[in-house]
Formats: structure tokens, C-alpha cells, sequence
């Protein structure tokens, strides 16, 4: 049987044959702000290494672009958060399951944890409950995170319950870590807001926005659409009505601008994945961006 972390490589690993691995690399530790570091040795520059990192001595004396590599000397642990309610068992914007998405984004984000060094936690829930797994470094140890969030979300009968698993966080994890958020497309609320604030001032946030299917199609499919909170199937007449498609997308629209809003105010590094194919491209564009802020 094929393993979730063997899925999650296929994916962060086709992309690293197009983009050098090294590409993969430090776009993660753009993720760790202020981490120190040992210099460790010289290597040939590559596509994707940031100009600073470029040793221009050694570089006029050997007559080749060379750049640092550095050794950390700080480890940190990365802290997903993640919601496994019945909304995550919908579809995603590739009409495929969010629950995959989410495995793919924890596991992609968790491997380049690993190259690290570092030590990854996971904190996932519902409305009926919250969960906690202990730090751990290991490829064993992030396949069973990646099957528990998994196991969580095919069984989930309790509502999603996002400000739960922040209020959870804010009250118990007191030591500084980098927490990414994994979630859907659920309305930031002023309760969301509060507890992100709160969280700011302790910790390093990125929120990833799983994007949702399309609610109608441009025609009826035989097994149309069925909410997975309420169960309410929606009529084949309203697919493929222009009028209602363009009220929904401008419901989205709104709620994607106060999303936006909220996170950037409060300097929350966000993005947003629609599909599987598209996912580890997004990852390494948010980590990027980060890295040109001034991470």
C-alpha cells in the first residue's frame, strides 16, 4: 500500500526536478525567520539562491559564483494547525477531496521540515474535540500526523470549529514556534481576528485558505452537489444559471478581499490552494515572498 509521505514526495519531488532541490530548500528557510546560523562551506550558485547568501570573494578569487552554506545552530519547530471538521470533506477547486489537499500541504511543508532538521507538531480538531501530537523528527513520525489528519477528516461528524483549534493554541503552547494554519474557506469572523491577534504577538503565522469546489456547475452533473454540513442537495435547475453563479461569485469575491485584509494587516503570510497540482508551486511562491520581506 502506497503511503501518504511516498504521495506527498511525488508531488514536492517532480516539482524539485524542475526547480533544483536546493530551490525547495531555501524557500523553507525563508520560513524560519531569524534563524542562526555556522557558516559551513562554498558551493556553485544555483538558480533560486538569494544574493546575499553570495560570498563575492571567494567568488573574484576562484573566477566562479559561489555561495555560503550555512549550518543552523537553532532548531525550531514548525506547528500545523489544522482543521479536520466535516467542512474539510468537501471538494477542493480541482474537484478533488480537501482532505487530500491538506495531507498534501502538511506533508509538503513537514519533508522540508525534516531536510532541516527541525521538529514538526500538529494540533487538528473539531467541534468535538481537539488533538495534540507531541514534536517529533523523524519520516515515521510525519506519516502518522499525515494518516491521523487524514483518519480524522474521512470520520469527522462534528462541525468544523476553526477559532477552537486557535483559542486551543493561544492557551497552551506558550514557546515560540512557526504555526501554519491549514483551513478553508470559512468567513474570518471578528472572533477570528481576535484570536489571530493574540497569536501574532507569540508566534510566526502562515494561513493556507483551501479552496473550495465550485457549489454549481456549469451543468448538472448525475450526482450534482450535496453541502456536507447540512446535507442539502443543490437543485439541478440552479446549475448553470448565470444570475446565481455570479451572486456566488461575488460572495466569494467579498469574503476573499476580508481574508486578505484581515491577514495582511496583521502581517500573517497567506495563500491560497485551489488544487493538488498547484499546491507545491503555491507553497514556494508564500515562502519566497517571505523571504523578500526581509525574512
Amino acid at each position: 500500500m502506497t503511503t501518504l509521505i511516498t504521495r506527498v514526495k511525488s508531488k514536492l519531488f517532480i516539482h524539485a526536478s524542475k526547480k533544483s532541490m536546493h530551490a525547495l530548500d531555501g524557500a523553507y528557510a525563508s520560513l524560519l525567520r531569524g534563524r542562526s546560523n555556522d557558516f559551513e562551506d562554498l558551493r556553485r550558485y544555483e538558480h533560486g539562491d538569494e544574493v546575499r547568501d553570495i560570498d563575492w570573494r571567494a567568488t573574484a578569487r576562484l573566477g566562479t559564483l559561489l555561495v555560503k552554506r550555512t549550518r543552523a545552530i537553532r532548531a525550531h519547530t514548525v506547528l500545523f494547525v489544522v482543521d479536520t471538521g466535516r467542512a474539510m470533506g468537501a471538494l477542493a477547486g480541482d474537484e478533488r477531496s480537501k482532505r487530500e489537499l491538506a495531507v498534501l500541504a502538511v506533508g509538503a511543508l513537514g519533508m522540508l521540515t525534516l531536510r532541516h532538521d527541525d521538529d514538526f507538531s500538529v494540533v487538528f480538531g473539531d467541534a468535538a474535540r481537539v488533538r495534540r501530537l507531541p514534536p517529533k523528527r523523524s519520516e515515521g513520525a510525519l506519516e502518522h500526523a499525515l494518516r491521523a489528519i487524514d483518519g480524522a477528516i474521512r470520520d469527522a461528524d462534528a462541525a468544523s470549529a476553526r477559532e477552537r483549534l486557535l483559542d486551543f493554541v493561544a492557551r497552551t503552547i506558550a514557546r515560540r514556534m512557526i504555526v501554519v494554519v491549514v483551513t478553508d474557506e470559512a468567513p474570518v469572523t471578528a472572533e477570528t481576528e481576535r484570536l489571530l491577534r493574540r497569536l501574532r504577538t507569540q508566534h510566526d503565522l502562515v494561513w493556507l485558505t483551501l479552496r473550495d469546489a465550485d457549489p454549481i456547475r456549469s451543468r448538472a452533473g448525475r450526482d450534482g452537489r450535496r453541502d456536507v454540513d447540512s446535507g442539502w442537495r443543490v437543485p439541478d435547475f440552479l446549475h448553470g444559471d448565470p444570475a446565481i453563479a455570479t451572486e456566488l461569485a461575488a460572495e466569494r469575491a467579498a469574503a476573499d478581499a476580508r481574508r486578505a485584509e484581515v491577514l495582511t494587516a496583521l502581517e500573517i503570510s497567506h495563500a491560497e490552494l485551489a488544487s493538488q497540482d498547484d499546491a507545491v508551486p503555491a507553497l514556494l511562491r508564500i515562502l519566497s515572498r517571505r523571504a523578500h520581506v526581509g525574512a
